[in-house]
């Protein structure tokens, strides 16, 4: 069973988005696990989109990587770059991937523009989910 980190600022947007996916496609494979550098609580426009796609994020939390400092990930999926540079030292065979998707908490508009960019970017990590499993799960 591989053991799957994925990190970002606050672990309220895209690591949540990516975690729900990862954890969809990779079923009972893996273990998937999200954090932030920092902690700001689960953005509710990221359930509310998920939902739209009939997975459940709602009872996922905020965490800080701190939190799981014991347990030995086999990947370690950056999904911005500020949690990149900050990404701390994890030891063993980690293997390290980035990808630097856009900040959907920073969309400016009228509420439905700001909730497609929420649409946009979840479709956009969906993929790369897809295709990471794909890749390294089986």
């Amino acid at each position: 069973m591989k053991n799957i980190l994925v990190l970002c600022t606050g672990n309220s947007c895209r690591s949540q988005l990516a975690e729900g996916y990862l954890r969809f496609f990779a079923g009972d494979k893996a273990n998937i696990y999200s954090a932030g550098i920092e902690t700001h609580g689960v953005n509710p426009k990221a359930i509310q989109v998920m939902a739209e796609d009939h997975i459940d994020i709602s009872k996922h939390t905020s965490n800080h990587v701190d939190e799981y400092v014991n347990i030995l990930f086999d990947y370690v999926i950056t999904v911005c770059d500020n949690a990149n540079e900050a990404c701390p030292f994890f030891p063993g065979n980690v293997q390290r991937f980035h990808h630097n998707f856009p900040d959907p908490a920073k969309a400016k508009g009228t509420p439905e523009e700001i909730l497609n960019e929420f649409r946009n970017v979840r479709d956009i990590i969906k993929a790369y989910s897809a295709n990471f499993v794909k890749q390294h799960i089986g």
